[in-house]
């Protein structure tokens, strides 16, 4: 299901592996290479997460120095502006690093305090919103969509436990040709959730529920509609009182328009109807919705990795549903609620037009990993997020190497 011949498509990437060679790493002197920074990273940061997760404020500086080259050589190959990562791993100590620049104009260098859009992982936060629900017994998984939603096809044999896993069938809408078309003629143009939903459900179901595994952005503007439905009241503002205000995550938001705190990157993409590569820091992500709108920054995100793998703000019997991965067809990769398992590494990743994110945890050994990039321009089919956080756990956790992502069709 292709947008069109000459470009691939548009959508808020997933997970999963691809065939690419890996880009080897090997052990350098102790230096940092030109345009890394290394970040100094407190016991107890700035904004008071506190220390429970850190036991030394460096990896050492050798193994440091690897993962400075490993992640420079990665953004010099695959042509990435600026990358941002930060690695918490107790015990050992922790990393966080910018390098290249956030802004290709004016050279301006990429830094660790930037806000980044982070895309598909507004889903984490969509469907936690809607388990917290759960909890409150206001819904429950097993509910048809029908009950809350009119007019969604098939939908009195789709539960919203399906929709959460990526197993409903529903056409996704960013598939569609003419939401392609009308998104990238005017980027600053509004989408209701109504709207988008109008693209997706114009051509047939492409499985019956609960049968296979398909990433589709509808899913969860369906789930986002729930919680609008059940509580009265807009997403935004029941995902900040009931999400981001117990997480203490005091640097995300669901924005209404364009808007878009500073500091940030320039974001730079190829999704255009050219082809040619321009500056999408100010699209509105309306079209993304509960699927791929929110802003963070690395240090919320890694304040959330652990908090969404680990069931903070749900009761264990709900996280336990929410962990609960299926297949998804993909080497190494399993699909839960909302959330997937990458080799061992819990979280979920986030791609759409000029920024990339990989906010994951890694239970066995307690580890944190965050990158954010300023661009989602592939290399070699691959999305370059997914092409620093390999190469970054292939010197970390070389038993939990992450999985990757690509752009779904």
């Amino acid at each position: 299901m292709r947008h069109s011949s000459y470009r691939r498509p548009l959508v808020a990437a997933l997970l999963a592996a691809t065939v690419l060679a890996p880009m080897t790493t090997t052990p350098a002197a102790a230096f940092h290479p030109p345009g890394v920074r290394p970040t100094p990273v407190h016991a107890t940061d700035r904004d008071g997460y506190g220390s429970d997760d850190e036991a030394t404020d460096s990896l050492g500086p050798a193994l440091s120095a690897r993962l400075d080259k490993a992640v420079e050589d990665v953004r010099k190959q695959a042509g990435i502006p600026g990358v941002v990562v930060g690695l918490w791993m107790p015990g050992k100590g922790n990393y966080v690093r910018a390098t290249g620049v956030a802004d290709k104009a004016t050279g301006k260098p990429m830094s660790a305090d930037d806000y980044v859009r982070i895309g598909s992982e507004t889903k984490t936060f969509t469907v936690t919103a809607l388990l917290e629900l759960v909890d409150r017994h206001r819904v429950r998984l097993d509910d048809l969509i029908s009950r809350y939603i009119p007019g969604v096809p098939n939908g009195r044999h789709i539960t919203l436990r399906q929709l959460a896993e990526m197993r409903s069938g529903l056409f996704p809408y960013t598939s569609d040709a003419d939401f392609e078309h009308d998104l990238l003629s005017d980027p600053q143009r509004f989408f209701t959730p109504r709207e988008l939903l109008a693209y997706g459900f114009k051509h047939p179901n492409t499985f019956a529920p609960g049968t296979q595994f398909e990433y589709s952005n509808t899913n969860l503007i369906l789930l986002g509609l729930v919680v609008e439905k059940v509580t009265g009241r807009k997403l935004r503002d029941i995902i900040d009182e009931r999400v981001l205000r117990p997480a203490r995550l005091r640097h995300t938001l669901f924005p209404k328009g364009n808007e878009f705190p500073k500091p940030h990157p320039q974001g730079y993409t190829d999704q255009t109807l050219s082809g040619e590569v321009a500056n999408s820091t100010n699209w509105n992500p309306s079209w993304a919705w509960a699927a791929g709108a929110m802003i963070s920054n690395l240090q919320d995100l890694r304040h959330w990795a652990k908090v969404v793998a680990t069931g903070t703000l749900l009761s264990p019997e709900t996280q336990a549903q929410r962990l609960k991965t299926l297949p998804t067809g993909f080497p190494g990769t399993t699909y839960g609620l909302g959330i997937f398992n990458a080799s061992g590494w819990i979280g979920h990743n986030g791609s759409l037009p000029g920024y990339e994110t990989v906010t994951v945890y890694l239970p066995s050994k307690k580890a944190t990993l965050v990158v954010m990039l300023n661009t989602d321009i592939t290399y070699q089919g691959q999305e370059p997020s997914t092409l620093v956080a390999r190469a970054v756990t292939e010197i970390v956790t070389p038993d939990n190497v992450y999985a990757g992502a690509v752009v779904t069709p």
